[in-house]
Parts: structure tokens; sequence; C-alpha cells
């Protein structure tokens, strides 16, 4: 009995040092998000978003966090637009702020 219940111990313990040792996202999450970070950071590297120039892109299990400034509401609506058009996005959070123009 006492052999049964040391053997059962043991596979525990081997479970769950496994599970500890797995990183936060399955492999094939990892691909994807760095996949769709780099699409869309070509996408948003295009003539015609030639005029952004602070953007961060972070890509966590299929959503996509946009963060920086843009020059106006327009740009905005086309980057989030992007953004969910990706292949693999699941969500877009953008936190993309309208850059205020100097006044004079």
């Amino acid at each position: 009995m006492k052999r049964q219940s040391g053997i059962l111990a043991a596979g525990l313990a081997a479970l769950l040092a496994l599970g500890a040792c797995s990183p936060t996202q399955p492999a094939g999450k990892q691909v994807d998000d760095a996949s769709i970070h780099a699409a869309l950071k070509t996408k948003l590297t295009a003539d015609r978003f030639s005029n952004i120039t602070n953007i961060d892109v972070n890509v966590t299990n299929g959503v996509v966090t946009l963060a920086g400034e843009v020059p106006n509401s327009k740009v905005k609506a086309e980057a989030e637009h992007e953004a969910r058009t990706t292949d693999g996005v699941v969500k877009v959070i953008n936190d993309l702020q309208v850059k205020s123009p100097p006044t004079p």
C-alpha cells in the first residue's frame, strides 16, 4: 500500500513539475502572435501610413493593442481597421491618441 502511495505521489509531483515549466502560451500561439505582429507592422508601414511615427503594436493570444500617437482620428480608425482585418486577430484594443497640433 505504501508503495502505491509513493508511486502516485511521484507521478503527481512529475505532472505538477511539467505544468510549472510550460510557457505562458502554447508554442503555436507564440508563433501566431509573432506572425500577427509582423503582418500588422508591415501594413502600418505602408505608404498611406507614412505619417505614423510613434505607434506600438502588442499582440497576446491574438489580442492586438495599439498604443501611441497619430495625427488625426481618420488615421486612428484606419490603423484599427488594418488590425481588425489582419489574419489571426481576435480582438483589437485601440489606445491610440490623436496628437494635438502645436498652438501658435
